[in-house]
């Protein structure tokens, strides 16, 4: 039997239930098997676990990107422009805050693309970003 390639992501998380109004409200993801300690989330099709691990975080730190503070590490997707922009805005609607707000980078470059960058409750950092020509992900 054959799968598609999916990723395999587990983050901490120092609160089941922020984690779910988080992932769940304010992102969307639909929520998979859970237990006392950890819930499954499906991020367009790759399984991400949010797993409690109380107590203090590793520090993020960041890195200078196009003149934002990128928050390091972070993970995320690359979506079709359309669904970033819904994204923004429904993380608008939920109250998000973003590390960095939602904008255009590299315009009428090859690279053209749209990028935000935020934190879950836990401290978290996600990227969300969009290229103007998918074909152009990896180029260099």
């Amino acid at each position: 039997m054959s799968m598609r390639p999916a990723f395999h992501l587990a983050v901490p998380v120092d609160d089941l239930d922020n984690a779910r109004t988080f992932y769940g409200d304010a992102l969307g993801l639909r929520e998979g098997r859970s237990g006392d300690h950890w819930i499954d989330w499906d991020l367009c099709g790759h399984q991400l676990v949010t797993h409690l691990i109380p107590g203090d975080r590793v520090p993020i730190g960041t890195s200078e990107v196009d003149g934002h503070a990128v928050p390091v590490p972070h993970f995320g997707l690359l979506l079709p422009t359309e669904d970033f922009h819904a994204l923004a805005e429904r993380l608008r609607a939920a109250g998000a805050e973003f590390a960095v707000e939602p904008c255009r980078r590299f315009p009428g470059e090859p690279a053209e693309q749209w990028t935000m960058f935020l934190r879950d409750p836990a401290g978290n950092a996600l990227e969300f970003k969009a290229f103007r020509d998918e074909a152009q992900v990896f180029a260099r």
